[in-house]
C-alpha cells in the first residue's frame, strides 16, 4: 500500500508504526455553523480511508476533533443571542446528522477542544520553559517560528518567502510577524480558563496538537484535513507539537482536494456556497456521496448540475445491474459458494480493487474496476444466470468498502418522490389500468400507458411476480 505524503510530496509505502494498527488524527469542525460541501470532502474521503484500512484488516484508531472555542464561534453566539454551549451542541447535532445522512461513520473518538484546557495550558508551558514560547505584554502567548529549525517543511517554503505571503496578525506584543498565538488573553465578558497567564482561552492551533497526542501519542501514523489547512495550521501543529515533545509528530500527512462549484471557489461572497443540508434536500445522500468518491481525494471536485446528474447515472448503471438479481436472506456459506463460482468463470475483481486502492486510495480507478463488473453482471443476467448471484454480492461487498450501493436498488431506481412526474400512487394506478387492457386484450391501450409513462423517463419491468418500474431521468 502507497500513500502520498503531503510532507515529502511523493507516494511512499505505507507501513504503521505499530503493526496491523493504525493511529490517525483528521482535523474536523469549527462548529459555529452548518457544514459546507468542503467539509463534506473531507468526511467523506477520510471516511473512505478508514473503511478501506479496516477492510484490509487494520486496526484503525480514528480521531477527529470538534473546535468548540474561537472567535467565530463567540461572535456568532453574540449575534443569535444564545449562549455559547447552545449554539456548538447544536452545530454538533447538525454535523452528526449530515454525516449520518452522507453515509459517514463516526469516528472512534471526537475530542472537543473545551475538554482538553489543561492538557493544552501544559502543553504551551513546555513551549515556555524550552524558550519556544514565550507571553506577551497583552497577556497573550506567542510561539517563536525562528527558533524552530524546520518550520516550513510541510509547505517547503522558507520563512523569509511565508512572511511574504502569509497571512499573519501584525501585533506589536509579537517579537516577530510570523510569531503565533498559542494562548489567547480572555477580553472582558468573554468565555475563558484560568491559566499561569491569566483567563484566556486556546489559540486554535495548539488545541490540534493537544488532542491529536492526547488521544494517540507523540508520534502517530497518519493526520489527514482540507487543502487549506497545510499552512498555516499544519505547519504550526509540526512546529509545537515536536518542539514539545522532542519527536516526529506524524509520519504520512494526507489532505483531500478543494470543492469548486461551477470551476469557481466556493465563497459567500460569490453566491455559490452550499451547506451539506441545503444539498440534501434537493439530491438523493448517495448521489452526493458518489461526487465526492468518484475523483481521487486528491483532486479538486466541481459541484456543478452537470457533475451530479452524471453521478446520478452512474450509481443506476450499478443499480440496474444489481436489479433482479436476488442476493438478499442468503446465509453466508451460500454466498461465499457463489461468489467463488463467479470468479471461476470472470476472474478476481477483489484482486484489481485492491490494487487500485492499495494505490493511495484510488477512487476512481476502483470504481472502473466496479464498472467492469457491473458489465459482466448484465451479461450473467442474460446469458449465465447462475453465475449473476455471485457477481451481484461482489459488486455490492466491493461498493461498501467506498459506502456505496448498499440500497435496494428499487427504492434508489424509483428516485424521491420530489423529482418524480407523477406521484408514486399515480404511477401504480396507470400500471394497474395497464393491467386490465391486456387482460381485455386492448393491446393498444396497454402498450399507449407503456408508451406514455416511457416518456416520462417511467420504465416498465414485466415479470412473473408482476410490473415494477424504475424512474429514468431523461439526459440533461
Amino acid at each position: 500500500m502507497q500513500i502520498y505524503n503531503t510532507l515529502t510530496r511523493r507516494k511512499e509505502p505505507f507501513t504503521p508504526i505499530e503493526p496491523g494498527k493504525v493511529r490517525m488524527y483528521v482535523c474536523g469542525m469549527t462548529v459555529y455553523d452548518y457544514c459546507h460541501l468542503g467539509h463534506a470532502r473531507v468526511m467523506v474521503a477520510f471516511d473512505v480511508v478508514t473503511r478501506y484500512l479496516r477492510w484490509r484488516d487494520f486496526d484503525v484508531t480514528y480521531v477527529r476533533n470538534i473546535t468548540d472555542i474561537d472567535d467565530k464561534i463567540l461572535k456568532r453566539a453574540d449575534e443569535n443571542g444564545e449562549t455559547i454551549a447552545s449554539l456548538t451542541e447544536r452545530m454538533i447535532a447538525a454535523m452528526h446528522e449530515d454525516e449520518a445522512r452522507l453515509g459517514v461513520l463516526r469516528p472512534d473518538r471526537e475530542p472537543r477542544a473545551t475538554g482538553h484546557v489543561s492538557e493544552i495550558i501544559a502543553m504551551v508551558e513546555t513551549l515556555i520553559d524550552k524558550g519556544y514560547g514565550y507571553p506577551a505584554a497583552n497577556g497573550d502567548v506567542y510561539y517563536r517560528v525562528r527558533k524552530f529549525e524546520g518550520y516550513g517543511k510541510l509547505n517547503n517554503r522558507n520563512l523569509d518567502e511565508m512572511r511574504a505571503g502569509a497571512r499573519v496578525d501584525v501585533d506589536e506584543h509579537k517579537e516577530d510577524p510570523l510569531d503565533f498565538v498559542l494562548w489567547k488573553a480572555a477580553k472582558p465578558g468573554e468565555a475563558s480558563w484560568p491559566s499561569p497567564w491569566g483567563e484566556g482561552r486556546p489559540g486554535w492551533h495548539i488545541e490540534c496538537s493537544a488532542m491529536s497526542t492526547c488521544c494517540l501519542g507523540d508520534t502517530f501514523d497518519i493526520h489527514g484535513g482540507g487543502p487549506d489547512l497545510t499552512f498555516p495550521h499544519h505547519e504550526n501543529e509540526i512546529a509545537q507539537s515536536e518542539a514539545a515533545t522532542g519527536k516526529p509528530y506524524v509520519n504520512t500527512w494526507m489532505h483531500a482536494g478543494a470543492v469548486r462549484v461551477n470551476q469557481e471557489k466556493m465563497s459567500k461572497s460569490l453566491g455559490n456556497f452550499f451547506t451539506i443540508r441545503e444539498v440534501l434536500e434537493v439530491h438523493d445522500p448517495e448521489v452526493v456521496r458518489y461526487l465526492l468518491v468518484a475523483s481521487h481525494y486528491r483532486s479538486p471536485i466541481n459541484y456543478a448540475p452537470e457533475s451530479l446528474a452524471d453521478a446520478r447515472k452512474s450509481l443506476e448503471r450499478f443499480y440496474n445491474a444489481l436489479d433482479g438479481v436476488g442476493v438478499g436472506g442468503k446465509d453466508e456459506k451460500t454466498i461465499q459458494k457463489e461468489r467463488a463460482l463467479a470468479k471461476a468463470v470472470y476472474g478476481d475483481f477483489e484482486d484489481r480493487f485492491i490494487v487500485a486502492m492499495d494505490d493511495d486510495f484510488n477512487t476512481a480507478e476502483a470504481l472502473s474496476v466496479l464498472f467492469d463488473l457491473a458489465r459482466e453482471l448484465n451479461r450473467a443476467k442474460k446469458e449465465a444466470t447462475k453465475l449473476a448471484p455471485g457477481l451481484a454480492h461482489e459488486l455490492k461487498r466491493l461498493g461498501g468498502v467506498l459506502g456505496l450501493l448498499q440500497q435496494q436498488p428499487e427504492a434508489f431506481l424509483k428516485g424521491g418522490a420530489g423529482e418524480l412526474p407523477l406521484s408514486e400512487s399515480e404511477i401504480e394506478a396507470k400500471i394497474v389500468a395497464r393491467a386490465e387492457a391486456k387482460k381485455a386484450r386492448d393491446f393498444a391501450a396497454a402498450d399507449g400507458i407503456r408508451d406514455e409513462l416511457a416518456t416520462l423517463g417511467i420504465v416498465l419491468k414485466d415479470s412473473r411476480e408482476g410490473t415494477s418500474w424504475v424512474f429514468e431521468r431523461p439526459d440533461e
